[in-house]
């Protein structure tokens, strides 16, 4: 099982939550996809039970800082590739449409998160989208994060 979330935005409660969720649902993977924001929001993902593999997003301006303080946890960078259980993801915030297009129109990806747009989003196409819209809830006023089953691909999304 992998849990996804983006937008943090340093709203610890929200953080908590879905730390505390993704615990309770046997997590083996949490994708980050971006705008984390402050270096102090490190010590809630250490709470994870599972690997955490994150990207930068365009408001994470503290970049030192946050590798620094997430460097035990993960390694922070634009862009990830990885495989599990047999899946291709590509992770990136999304702040460019024509590359997250171009992502999905590659082929080479099962998966596709993102997410920038505090918008949660899913198109299940030949590749699958995610974006699991804002773990925050500032723009939206809704907390949300996807859990997603490595054996088919099928999806819930939760409201925190």
């Amino acid at each position: 099982m992998i849990g996804i979330m983006s937008d943090s935005h340093d709203n610890i409660g929200s953080i908590r939550k879905a730390v505390r969720l993704f615990n309770t649902k046997d997590v083996d993977i949490t994708i980050h996809a971006g705008d984390l924001i402050s270096p102090f929001t490190a010590s809630e993902f250490q709470k994870l039970d599972s690997e955490l593999i994150a990207v930068y997003g365009n408001n994470d301006g503290e970049r030192e800082g946050l590798k620094n303080a997430y460097k035990d946890i993960c390694l922070l960078e634009d862009f990830k590739e990885i495989s599990v259980e047999g899946w291709k993801f590509s992770i990136i915030h999304g702040t460019n449409p024509a590359i997250v297009d171009s992502l999905i129109k590659s082929a080479k990806y099962d998966v596709v998160v993102i997410g920038h747009t505090h918008k949660l989003e899913i198109l299940n196409g030949n590749t699958l989208l995610i974006n699991p819209g804002e773990v925050c809830g500032y723009l939206s006023s809704k907390q949300t994060v996807v859990l997603l089953d490595t054996d088919d691909l099928s999806f819930e999304v939760v409201y925190l």
